[in-house]
């Protein structure tokens, strides 16, 4: 199992800049142009609010990776309720990328219709998600008061991300 790795502060710093591209808006306008961007292609979100958003406005993710939470307040949203084939549970503590979350995001990418439910924090498993996805599909989380990030999954956008993941510490 890899390692569980940590955020540096400088990385943390990078982080807080949108990963894609920044739809600002309300979840009507940012869903909107969403969906026009997604094209039929496979939706990863990751986040509470940008899936609970993406629901309502009629787009199914292949794939959701909630944590119950929003802002760090408890969060209760619907991802149960659209019946995902497969639920898995992953621990994975705030500022950290667990050994775990490979395998599972993983699995969850690669079967489809799946709801990925974390204990601890969703933030950084985008980074994950991106990794594990494949290439073509689109990655989605929210941007506080701003909007929704999107990110086209290709390979430059796997490289810049495995850079990110370098750029990490173990857990000691």
């Amino acid at each position: 199992m890899p390692p569980t790795l940590v955020l540096t502060p400088e990385l943390r710093a990078e982080l807080k800049k949108p990963l894609g591209r920044l739809i600002r808006g309300r979840p009507d306008e940012v869903f909107e142009e969403v969906s026009k961007a997604l094209g039929g292609r496979k939706l990863i979100t990751v986040g509470d609010v940008v899936t609970h958003n993406a629901l309502g406005h009629g787009l199914r993710p292949w794939t959701a990776i909630v944590d119950g939470r929003a802002m760090r307040k408890p969060f209760k949203g619907p991802p149960s309720s659209p019946g995902w084939k497969h639920i898995f549970r992953l621990v994975n503590q705030p500022g950290t990328i667990s050994g775990d979350a490979w395998g599972v995001v993983g699995e969850a990418i690669r079967t489809g219709h799946s709801l990925v439910l974390v204990e601890g924090e969703e933030d950084l498993l985008t980074i994950v998600a991106v990794l594990c996805a494949p290439e073509g599909s689109v990655v989605l989380y929210g941007q506080p008061g701003e909007g929704a990030v999107l990110i086209e999954v290709n390979r430059a956008v796997k490289k810049a991300f495995r850079e990110l993941v370098a750029s990490m510490r173990p857990l000691e």
